[in-house]
């Protein structure tokens, strides 16, 4: 008689519940392989409109970086021509500078924050070209803080008020930081336009 044999009589194959289950692992198996596939999948699928909020975030900021450029040289040129002399801004021209310098940053920070950097094909001239005009947009931006801060301010003959200086710095700062940051963005993007995708090895 053997001492191992099963005292119900039943063996494995005749349990219901041994049964039960053998017969539902296949099929959750089988589940949690096509949940995992699909969510692997959804993943790594790019949105097809990921690419273009891209290029419309730096398109919006490339115009703001221009209307900064275009309002902010001629006083550029004011400050290094009249040394000393306090420069009077109309009211146009400082509200251009604001609403600017605000919409350069909330694109940059949407941009950071949630859109990856796309390049739309791969060239390294056109690489080249965006690394240049990053460096000319920084060189811009290093040019007029040495001519506020270095040259402008030592040759006046009196400060202004405490409270009206420090608004102005915080105006010029947020312009300059501004310029800075697009400069970045295009230093991102000359590098993702750079870089080709991996070879695939058939």
């Amino acid at each position: 008689m053997n001492s191992n044999a099963d005292p119900t009589g039943l063996s494995d194959r005749h349990r219901p519940e041994t049964c039960g289950r053998r017969r539902h692992q296949p099929r959750r198996l089988a589940w949690l392989m096509r949940h995992t596939a699909g969510r692997r999948s959804l993943k790594s699928r790019p949105g097809p409109s990921a690419p273009w909020i891209y290029l419309g975030l730096l398109a919006a900021q490339t115009a703001a970086a221009l209307i900064l450029f275009w309002i902010v040289f001629p006083i550029f040129h004011g400050l290094v021509t009249n040394l000393g002399e306090r420069q009077m801004l109309d009211l146009s021209d400082q509200v251009g500078i604001v609403a600017s310098a605000a919409l350069l940053h909330c694109c940059y920070w949407t941009r950071l924050k949630w859109v990856p950097v796309t390049s739309p094909f791969h060239s390294v001239f056109v690489a080249h070209l965006l690394f240049f005009a990053s460096r000319v947009s920084f060189f811009f931006g290093g040019a007029l803080f040495s001519a506020i801060f270095f040259r402008h301010l030592p040759e006046l003959d009196a400060f202004p008020p405490f409270a009206q200086a420090f608004v102005k710095s915080l105006y010029v700062a947020g312009t300059l930081f501004g310029l800075f940051c697009y400069s970045l963005e295009l230093d991102r993007f000359g590098k993702a336009m750079e870089d080709r995708p991996p070879e695939r090895c058939e």
